[in-house]
């Protein structure tokens, strides 16, 4: 099989498996993103994360996680929900998080789209990325033409706005290579505008540790920075601000994706009153199990404390 049919293969199964859609890019240095990641991190932008200080050169070098890496395949994968659980409720959790894990979703997926890969082409040198290791995920879907990397830091699509998970096989195998996307923010500032504890400290510049979604899921301290007090709006896991406001996601369509119907209770009350046995049970296959029943518990009362 020929480099453009089996590029076009892996394509049209991508699409098979309920990926939005899937771009592929050379496998080299980012040499762009290299500067801009050390200055993120210099600057302590990354907070409490001290895992984002690991593996400065994997993040930027595929070659270092897939010997003789040639592509980089990335996938998009829509979690957009019939409807806002939390829109009327004085408690809000992220719409990324209503339903199963979806780092085990992705993976399953990506697994499928491998075994093509293998059938089609043999033998290959390839690994799946789902979030989960020193891969600048973003940069390399917007290598791919699948989005730009907007003001909010979020991959943004023309085509289907951001609420999408991202994902990637790095292969050793030659492909035929999608365009890098262009930026479509222009002059809009609505999510600088719009993000409460002003975590966007300039355009495509986001400080992490003012972020919500950090301080809510990331930050393992007892107690969240009292500065943060009636600044939270009522987020206690994660925070879609930023991606509400943009007005690229009036093309978002509610998600395929039985996995991501949501398995989370969205009564306020019920979500104030959970017990940590309760807990256990209601959040075993969703990503809100990451902040434990002391983290969520913390956010709950950090809303609810007097300001």
């Amino acid at each position: 099989m020929n480099q453009a049919d089996l590029t076009k293969r892996i394509k049209n199964k991508a699409q098979e498996l309920g990926f939005l859609s899937c771009g592929i890019s050379k496998a080299e240095f980012l040499k762009d993103e290299a500067p801009r990641l050390e200055n993120w991190l210099k600057n302590n932008h990354h907070g409490k994360m001290s895992y984002m200080e690991n593996h400065f050169d994997k993040r930027l070098n595929p070659t270092l996680l897939v010997d003789d890496a040639k592509s980089v395949i990335s996938v998009l994968l829509n979690y957009f929900p019939v409807q806002d659980l939390f829109q009327d409720t004085d408690l809000k959790i992220s719409k990324y998080a209503y339903g199963h894990d979806y780092h085990l979703v992705i993976k399953e997926k990506l697994d499928l789209l491998l075994k093509e890969i293998v059938a089609l082409a043999g033998n290959v040198n390839a690994r799946i990325f789902t979030d989960s290791a020193p891969v600048l995920e973003k940069a390399w879907a917007e290598r791919s033409g699948l989005g730009w990397i907007g003001k909010n830091a979020n991959l943004i699509s023309s085509k289907v706005g951001s609420f999408y998970f991202i994902g990637e096989i790095i292969v050793d195998l030659d492909l035929d290579y999608d365009g890098a996307a262009l930026d479509h923010c222009g002059t809009c500032t609505r999510c600088i505008d719009a993000c409460p504890t002003e975590a966007i400290i300039k355009p495509y510049v986001v400080d992490g540790s003012k972020c919500i979604s950090y301080l809510t899921i990331e930050l393992k301290d007892e107690i969240i920075p009292p500065q943060f007090a009636g600044k939270m709006d009522h987020w206690i896991f994660g925070c879609d601000i930023c991606q509400e406001v943009c007005p690229w996601n009036r093309f978002s369509l509610p998600t395929n994706e039985m996995q991501f119907q949501p398995i989370i209770p969205y009564d306020s009350i019920e979500l104030k009153e959970l017990s940590a046995e309760s807990f256990e049970k209601l959040f075993k296959f969703s990503p809100i199990k990451r902040t434990k029943y002391k983290g969520l518990r913390r956010n709950i009362d950090f809303i609810n404390s007097p300001k």
